[in-house]
C-alpha cells in the first residue's frame, strides 16, 4: 500500500459510533399516505420502514407524539402473498424440497404461517392456520445456558402469540433453513413423540415496503388489526400503544415518520483504491459495518448492485498484518464467508451480493461496485 494512501485512510472522517446509517425524521403536517410518500421522497429517501424492535425504539424516540402516524408499509399488492423469516436480516429462498404440503388432517386448514409437521416419518415444513396453537422453538442470540435454540412445550401457543413470547424472552422464533434443518434444532426436539407440530418462524403476508425493501420485522397491535379489510391498506404506528402497527384507508390524513438513507450504492465498477477516493472526494467514506444491524441494512442496499462483489471501507495492511475499516474503527465484529481463510498484501474486503452476503476477501485491482456513507 503507498505510504500516503495509508496516511489518508488513517486521517478517517467519520467514525460510526457517532453516526447512523439512517436517521427517522417525524413529520407533524397531516397528509394522505400518497402525499406522505411523495414528501418523504422529496425530501429524505422514503416514508420509513422499520428493521427490527431497535429501529421501533428509535421511531418512538424520535418524537413526543402519541396519536397515530403513518409508516411505509401498504398492501396494494392485490393480495399476493409472499412468504418471510420472522428473525429480521434472514432471508426467504424458495425450497420447495423444506416443504410437504399433502397428508393434513381434516382440522388443519391451510394457513399463513409455518410449522414443522412431525408424522409417520415426515419432518418438513407445512403451512396452517395462525390461529393453532403448538410448541414452538426460539432462537437466542445471547445463548441463555449456552443454548442458541430453546424448545417452549408450555404453554401452547398461536403463531402471533409465540412470536411475541420469543421476542419477548429471547430473540425470535427459530428462522431460516440453517437453524430449522439443523443438528441443534434435532437436539433440541429429541425425545418428543410423533405426531406433533411445532412452529418456525414462517409467516407470508402481502404488505410491501414503500421504498422495495424486502424488511420481514412486522409489529402489528392484534387487538385492533384485521389483515382482511380491503380498504385499509396503509399502515400506521400507534404512538399511544407501544408503537404498535395498525392500519387504516390511504386517505386518512395523519402525521408520518420519513427516513433517510446516510449511505450510497455507486453501481460503478472501481478498484478498492478508485472507490476509496471516490466516497472521500464525492461523499465521506467508503461504508464500515460495526454490528450486525449495520449489517443487515447494508446487506439490503447490496442486492441492487451489478456487481458480484460490492467493497467496503475494510483494508488489510500487510505491513502490520490485520484487518481495519477505513474510518478508524476496529474490526470486532465480523462476517467472514466460510471458505475465507488466507490474509495477503493488497487484499480489501467486499460483501457477497448473493444470499447471505458474506464478507469475501479480495484483490485490490478487482473492479466492483461500492456503497459510500453520505456523512
Amino acid at each position: 500500500m503507498q505510504w500516503s494512501l495509508y496516511l489518508l485512510i488513517l486521517m478517517g472522517q467519520c467514525c460510526f459510533f457517532t453516526c447512523r446509517l439512517y436517521e427517522y425524521h417525524f413529520i407533524k403536517e397531516n397528509k394522505r399516505w400518497y402525499e406522505a410518500q411523495r414528501y418523504c421522497r422529496e425530501k429524505y429517501t422514503d416514508l420509513a420502514k422499520v428493521f427490527d424492535m431497535t429501529d421501533m425504539s428509535r421511531l418512538r424516540n424520535s418524537t413526543q407524539n402519541q396519536g397515530e402516524a403513518w409508516i411505509g408499509l401498504n398492501n396494494n399488492t392485490g393480495g399476493n402473498r409472499t412468504w418471510h423469516w420472522s428473525l429480521p436480516g434472514v432471508e426467504y429462498i424458495q425450497n420447495d424440497s423444506s416443504w410437504n404440503l399433502n397428508g393434513r388432517e381434516t382440522w388443519e386448514h391451510p394457513g399463513n404461517c409455518g410449522r414443522k409437521r412431525y408424522k409417520e416419518g415426515d419432518k418438513k415444513l407445512a403451512d396452517v392456520s395462525c390461529d393453532e396453537a403448538f410448541y414452538f422453538i426460539c432462537h437466542d442470540e445471547m445463548k441463555k445456558d449456552n443454548k442458541t435454540l430453546h424448545l417452549i412445550q408450555n404453554p401452547t401457543l398461536n403463531w402471533t402469540q409465540a412470536q411475541n413470547y420469543c421476542r419477548s424472552y429471547y430473540t425470535d422464533l427459530v428462522s431460516g433453513l440453517d437453524q430449522v434443518d439443523g443438528e441443534e434444532y434435532e437436539a433440541v426436539i429429541k425425545g418428543l413423540t410423533s405426531p406433533f407440530s411445532i412452529w418456525v418462524g414462517l409467516f407470508r403476508d402481502s404488505w410491501r415496503w414503500s421504498d422495495g425493501s424486502d424488511f420481514s420485522f412486522r409489529y402489528w397491535d392484534m387487538e385492533l388489526f384485521n389483515d382482511t379489510q380491503s380498504n385499509k391498506t396503509c399502515a400506521m404506528t400507534l404512538l399511544n400503544r407501544s408503537g404498535k402497527w395498525s392500519s387504516d384507508e390511504c386517505d386518512k390524513e395523519k402525521p408520518f415518520f420519513c427516513y433517510d438513507d446516510n449511505l450510497i450504492l455507486v453501481e460503478e465498477n472501481k478498484t478498492w483504491e478508485e472507490a476509496f477516493y471516490y466516497c472521500r472526494e464525492n461523499y465521506s467514506d467508503l461504508v464500515s459495518i460495526t454490528n450486525s444491524d449495520e449489517q443487515d441494512w447494508i446487506q439490503e442496499k447490496v442486492k441492487e448492485a451489478n456487481s458480484p462483489y460490492v467493497w467496503l471501507g475494510l483494508r488489510y495492511t500487510c505491513t502490520l498484518g490485520f484487518w481495519f475499516w477505513v474510518t478508524d474503527e476496529v474490526v470486532k465484529y465480523k462476517n467472514w464467508g466460510p471458505d475465507v481463510t488466507t490474509d495477503g498484501c493488497d487484499m480489501s474486503g467486499a460483501m457477497n451480493v448473493g444470499s447471505p452476503h458474506k464478507w469475501s476477501k479480495q484483490a485490490d485491482n478487482k473492479m466492483f461496485n461500492f456503497i459510500c456513507s453520505k456523512k
